[in-house]
């Protein structure tokens, strides 16, 4: 008589295999810049958890453009009603669930109704869109720009959908006007310090200049510190949400100071 065997090891993996055809996606997707490589990338969160996914950064002006491919499942044939290919501009708040405003929506329709099998290739060329704006990523809104390709289909099956983020970075000219900053504050005969900096405003990579100067001190300092603050305001009205962040702090001085003295300060925002 002869005695057959089944090996154990090898049903979950046929069993998940048979699941994957029935169940799993019609299609996959995948959305390529053109010279990503190259480029620059950046973290940008995504979906309900902000899992962090880099996304490659663009000036304002400079043209997107890549291609889309899809793969359909081995041996699937997909019938669909058209695909469409979307460069969208969204800024989304955190705080109420839905609430977002397009600023930019450019629409192409880049397949007509049909069906699919095997792999297709589209490509895009985004090349005269305006961007007035630069992505971010704060503690209630961000501002994101991304192409959105759709498979639309049937009633009974749910459509194919893809996003893909870039990121804008707007690069501004130097302005004009830059005044030095002045500040004086203190405890009515008890403190007053002067703060100067050397100009009010600065780019990513530039350095602070500037002095603290003790012009009365009658009561005990123990030690003094700068901070860096981002502010966030969004909303209006009722609904206006403020938040700050701290970016580092400073330690400028470790005991007391006396009258007339003077400390120096230079900070550089690219250590930060």
């Amino acid at each position: 008589s002869t005695q057959s065997t089944w090996d154990t090891r090898r049903f979950p993996q046929a069993l998940n295999g048979m699941l994957s055809a029935l169940f799993g996606p019609a299609a996959t997707v995948s959305i390529e810049f053109n010279g990503a490589e190259a480029r620059k990338k950046v973290g940008v969160p995504k979906g309900s958890n902000k899992q962090i996914e880099l996304a490659p950064v663009y000036e304002a002006r400079e043209p997107i453009s890549g291609r889309v491919v899809v793969r359909t499942s081995r041996g699937k044939r997909v019938d669909h009603l058209g695909c469409k290919l979307e460069l969208l501009g969204r800024i989304e708040f955190y705080y109420e669930s839905g609430s977002r405003y397009e600023f930019v929506s450019i629409c192409r329709e880049v397949e007509p109704p049909g069906s699919m099998e095997g792999e297709k290739i589209f490509t895009f060329d985004f090349n005269s869109v305006e961007k007035p704006y630069e992505s971010y990523n704060g503690i209630n809104v961000k501002l994101r720009y991304f192409l959105r390709f759709t498979m639309m289909r049937s009633v009974m099956s749910s459509n194919i959908v893809k996003e893909q983020d870039f990121f804008v970075h707007i690069i501004q000219p130097e302005p004009e006007v830059n005044n030095v900053i002045k500040l004086e504050v203190g405890i009515e005969d008890c403190l007053h310090i002067e703060f100067e900096y050397n100009k009010s405003k600065y780019h990513l990579k530039d350095v602070i200049f500037g002095k603290i100067q003790f012009l009365l001190v009658r009561i005990k300092i123990k030690h003094m510190e700068l901070t860096i603050l981002r502010k966030e305001s969004t909303g209006t009205g009722s609904n206006l949400y403020n938040e700050s962040e701290t970016i580092t702090k400073f330690e400028v001085m470790d005991g007391a100071p006396v009258k007339g003295e003077v400390i120096p300060i230079r900070l550089f925002f690219e250590r930060i």
